[in-house]
């Protein structure tokens, strides 16, 4: 049956935010879980149980991210989500009456819409899915309709974090973190940013000069974890010029983009490599053993089509507006109208008039995947697999009316004889040939590479990961071992304070400017703590009493940062001293 169809299909979604609980709500904390939680994690949940009960699965390939996953289950989360939906509720109904008051039916007609979608989104997380979301998507896996593949603990980005023990690490606590919340190990993994760095003779790009070091290439530490696959962006395979994810989406990255793009020039086309093709990274696998790792490409075509604001399905005139919110409340009750237009010149959303984009666009994507995939049958004389991966958060998070665009996609897509839904795993065990490839450093960010999270606005964040890493790595050498007690305690907490300081975000949110201030002030006080921490492992183990003070910033911290209980200390430590 496979050989008779056009191709394989799937969506690969990446759901991630980085650890907000007990580090403020609004505007910037714990309400953008609550967000993203209320907008995208529940409607897909929703279209994915829709599309099962209609009798199609939807075969996606959905990445959770272990810090997602933690927060996701922490029952401060559901306590906070559950008064958010509520308080959403009533700023809905706020407006019902100020509009009644005003006549203004249009603007009323939302209103209604906001009041139903926030009472359905709290009846949904506390009946149907028992106010464990990870458990909705967990019970969609093990029934065969999804596969939930994993990321860096929380989000590091591999190619600039200055030791292997700190990539190992990242990947190890996602692991164990993957097999306590999904009951299995993870097959395989979005590399945060789809950044992937080769092994080779390394010199960090900040911080005093000192000579290079060999470092590992990240597909062996994957293989050492059992990882069999993972995910780049196609110009790191075919070159050529990449297609940036973010630029169209944050201004200040004009900037950056325009100082950069000064000495960058893409990677020369390397012709006969085909991301519709399924190739792998490595031979042999190091001294941890494992088998080599399988490499899925980006397709472009697709990518664009879904991710501009402006040239793709997001941008159409009639879909809700991201931007512009009313006061008080902060509902969204303008329609897009056109992606040029200042926020004072967007027109009233009209909800009934959004369905009909829908189908077509759906049935237009339908298309596109068909073509794509025919055009590489005849090429190369076999069926291949389009792949096709998007940060989860764009449906209906920025794209409100995006889970149910996907809902008539997959099922647009499931009607097709022509192509075959899959996961990225169900492809793989149909699939087995594939050629060895060499993959160079690089990112699905503009251009290609690191400059989003590297830039002058950032490298004051790397000097303080780096000193913090090798710091890491000298107290897990020295005590990682240590049985269960306080220093053992201690240790944890340092660990966690380096892995939540490594979180990608950061960088990310400084080169944007959209919550800079914040990501500098959490990067800083992640820093902060682990020092402290550290001096105090340092002078618990050298047999020096703490201070009643130190105990207190220790209960503190455990408390606000208290993810991963089953970290381990000893991931950082054995490797070479640098």
């Amino acid at each position: 049956m496979q050989e008779t169809r056009t191709g394989s299909f799937t969506f690969v979604l990446h759901a991630h935010l980085p650890y907000v609980l007990s580090h403020g709500r609004w505007p910037h904390g714990a309400d953008w879980l609550n967000e993203a939680a209320a907008e995208t994690y529940i409607p897909l949940l929703d279209i994915f149980n829709k599309l099962v009960g209609e009798g199609i699965s939807p075969r996606v390939t959905m990445g959770i991210t272990p810090v997602l996953t933690e927060q996701l289950r922490d029952p401060y989360f559901v306590y906070e989500f559950k008064g958010y939906l509520m308080r959403k509720r009533d700023a809905a109904r706020a407006d019902i009456k100020a509009f009644k008051a005003e006549k203004s039916r249009g603007m009323l007609k939302v209103a209604r819409m906001w009041e139903a979608f926030y009472d359905g989104t709290y009846k949904a997380f506390t009946k149907k899915y028992g106010e464990d979301i990870v458990g909705g998507f967990a019970a969609l896996q093990d029934e065969g309709h999804i596969e939930i593949i994993t990321c860096g603990a929380t989000h590091g980005y591999f190619p600039l974090l200055s030791r292997d023990e700190s990539v190992r690490a990242q990947v190890r606590q996602a692991v164990a973190s993957y097999r306590r919340n999904y009951g299995l190990s993870p097959r395989g993994i979005w590399l945060p940013e789809c950044a992937y760095r080769p092994g080779y003779s390394w010199t960090p790009p900040v911080g005093d000069a000192c000579e290079p070091y060999e470092r590992t290439g990240v597909e062996y530490i994957l293989a050492e974890n059992g990882i069999e696959y993972f995910i780049v962006d196609s110009h790191m395979l075919e070159g050529g010029k990449p297609v940036g994810v973010y630029l169209d989406k944050f201004a200040a990255l004009g900037g950056l983009w325009g100082r950069f793009s000064e000495n960058y020039s893409p990677r020369p086309s390397e012709p006969g490599r085909s991301p519709y093709e399924i190739y792998q990274a490595g031979t042999a696998c190091g001294d941890g053993g494992g088998n080599p790792v399988a490499v899925l490409a980006r397709d472009p075509r697709t990518g664009v089509q879904v991710w501009s604001g402006e040239h793709g399905y997001p941008g159409n005139g009639y879909y809700l507006d991201f931007h512009k919110k009313r006061d008080p409340g902060g509902l969204r009750y303008w329609r897009v109208t056109d992606p040029k237009l200042g926020l004072g010149d967007k027109e009233e959303y009209q909800p009934d008039e959004v369905d009909g984009y829908m189908y077509e666009q759906a049935a237009h994507f339908r298309g596109l995947v068909k073509d794509v995939l025919a055009r590489h049958r005849e090429k190369s004389g076999s069926p291949g697999l389009l792949t096709a991966p998007f940060d989860a958060e764009l449906f209906g998070h920025w794209w409100f009316e995006g889970p149910r665009w996907l809902y008539e996609a997959l099922k647009a897509l499931a009607h097709d004889p022509d192509i075959e839904l899959t996961t990225a795993s169900g492809y793989l065990d149909k699939n087995s040939d594939r050629n060895e490839v060499s993959l160079p450093e690089g990112s699905w960010g503009e251009g290609g590479f690191h400059y989003i999270w590297l830039n002058e606005e950032t490298v004051w964040t790397w000097r303080r990961i780096y000193e913090a890493e090798a710091e890491m790595v000298s107290l897990a050498d020295d005590f990682g071992h240590e049985p269960d007690g306080l220093l053992r305690d201690i240790l944890k907490q340092v660990a966690r304070e380096l892995l939540l300081m490594q979180s990608s975000d950061w960088q990310f949110l400084i080169s944007t400017r959209s919550a800079a201030d914040y990501a500098s002030t959490r990067l800083a006080r992640h820093h902060a703590d682990f020092m402290r921490l550290s001096v105090m492992a340092r002078r618990l183990a050298a047999g020096i009493r703490l201070l009643e003070s130190d105990m207190e910033f220790l209960s503190e911290v455990m408390e606000r940062d208290r993810l991963f209980d089953d970290i381990d200390p000893a991931w950082w430590a054995g490797g070479p001293a640098v």
